[in-house]
């Protein structure tokens, strides 16, 4: 297993002062599947006091991050590596932290602790791979298991269930049967669990490789903390243009935009609004009036209780908003696509564009073809430079102004004028053209000052 010369360094120098080292959970597990861990962590047999003794003598800096948990952090080139006693700990009162910690010599009964058995692996150049539980067997046979009897894992701590989720997404494995089971008899655990940490691994999981078969598989799992999903769930959608309910759409939508946690929220949420606004015609077809909106707001709240950013909520609301905005492919129509989404969210947009048509029913998947047109008309308008906001036009207030026209709203009322007919293609965005323009605006009053 290759580890870089930093990190050996740190395990060489707690073996040399006579403490048994190993790399332990996440890193052994990158490892065993031949990718390079982003996080360095270590068990160790030695007590806080002696960690932070033995590096600081050594020159290294040392940060204190956890001594209740038997955690210092040291820094060694420019990785953070984490040393953690071997520990065993007490019971878990409030279903998130362990009452109490014992400082232990056996790094078997450390791993004993750990939740999965892909994360209770443990490593060292000088003892070789320890894996007690069979991490390696699950790893080969894309599993996620949990160490020892499930639903006391999951007691111990209700993040655990969000975790298995995560790594199943992120992995590409299957939960195991008895560990499902749990996670399903446990789920109501999630509820006390802080928003935050469910934040982040909602995050990880829907960018994951496997987050399709996760969400479709736990929608009910995933419903205690984000509630606002569960009407979506086998709500028939009584329409020609979908063959599925409206989760199980909004799912594969989000499979086919770009892995990144943003889009993939948008396009998850995009339809939430769709069962308050459900509606059937004398036909007997489901309509939605006005559910981009009502999504919206739903997508914004929810991720305000989950303690996203303000970004990401007011982007990811933004795009459930607009998803189903359909510019025509002519240059003046994206152009004012361009103005109405933003340059820098409209790749985003249409993304989730393309995922909701994707996850249509195939005969009715035609709209891509127009889709791409915008697509390619919309970047031939941006390396062009074309003006799109009054910031872009050849003139600006102080011109207007030059013309006699006093200083106030007038001014932006012409300048607004002069982009529209820009937008328009009846004027272009050369300073002369724009001048006589807002010139004429005044009736006559403005004259040029040439």
């Amino acid at each position: 297993m290759y580890i870089p010369q930093n990190v050996k360094t740190v395990l060489e120098l707690l073996e040399k002062a006579g403490f048994e080292a190993y790399l332990a959970g996440g890193p052994v597990r990158d490892l065993v599947m031949g990718g390079l861990p982003t996080d360095w962590d270590i068990a160790a047999s030695s007590i806080p006091v002696e960690t932070s003794a033995l590096f600081r003598l050594n020159g290294f800096p040392v940060i204190e991050t956890g001594l209740k948990h038997g955690t210092v952090t040291v820094l060694s080139d420019s990785d953070a590596v984490e040393i953690t006693t071997f520990r065993a700990e007490g019971p878990y009162s409030d279903g998130r932290h362990p009452d109490s910690v014992e400082f232990i010599k056996d790094i078997v009964a450390d791993l004993s602790r750990r939740d999965f058995t892909v994360n209770a692996m443990a490593y060292s150049p000088a003892a070789g791979l320890l894996d007690p539980f069979g991490g390696i067997v699950d790893i080969a046979d894309g599993v996620i298991r949990c160490v020892g009897d499930p639903e006391e894992r999951f007691r111990e701590d209700g993040l655990r269930i969000m975790r298995a989720l995560r790594f199943a997404s992120q992995l590409g494995f299957d939960i195991e049967e008895k560990t499902s089971d749990a996670i399903r008899s446990e789920k109501s655990l999630l509820a006390a669990v802080s928003p935050e940490r469910v934040q982040a691994e909602l995050k990880k999981l829907v960018a994951g490789r496997n987050a399709e078969q996760v969400l479709l598989d736990y929608p009910d799992v995933l419903g205690i903390v984000i509630p606002e999903i569960l009407p979506l769930v086998g709500f028939d959608q009584k329409n020609p243009h979908h063959i599925y309910d409206v989760y199980t759409h909004s799912v594969k939508a989000a499979s086919n935009v770009p892995a990144r946690p943003d889009v993939r929220l948008a396009a998850l949420f995009h339809d939430i609004g769709k069962p308050p606004c459900f509606a059937l015609d004398e036909q007997g077809i489901g309509h939605f009036y006005g559910h981009p909106e009502v999504g919206a707001e739903t997508a914004r709240g929810l991720l305000r209780r989950l303690k996203f950013d303000n970004r990401t909520a007011e982007k990811v609301s933004k795009l459930v908003a607009l998803h189903g905005y359909r510019p025509e492919a002519s240059e003046k129509s994206v152009r004012r696509a361009l103005i109405k989404v933003g340059e820098e969210d409209f790749a985003d947009w249409l993304a989730v564009r393309r995922g909701d048509i994707l996850a249509l029913a195939p005969e009715y998947q035609s709209e891509l073809d127009g889709l791409d047109e915008v697509e390619r008309l919309a970047i031939d308008i941006l390396a062009e430079g074309e003006c799109l906001r009054i910031s872009d036009l050849a003139i600006d207030g102080k011109d207007v102004m030059e013309l006699g026209v006093p200083e106030g709203p007038e001014v932006g009322r012409i300048l607004d004028s002069c982009l529209e007919a820009v937008l328009e293609g009846g004027l272009k965005n050369v300073r002369e053209e724009l001048l006589d323009h807002a010139a004429g605006l005044r009736g006559g009053d403005a004259e040029r000052d040439d």
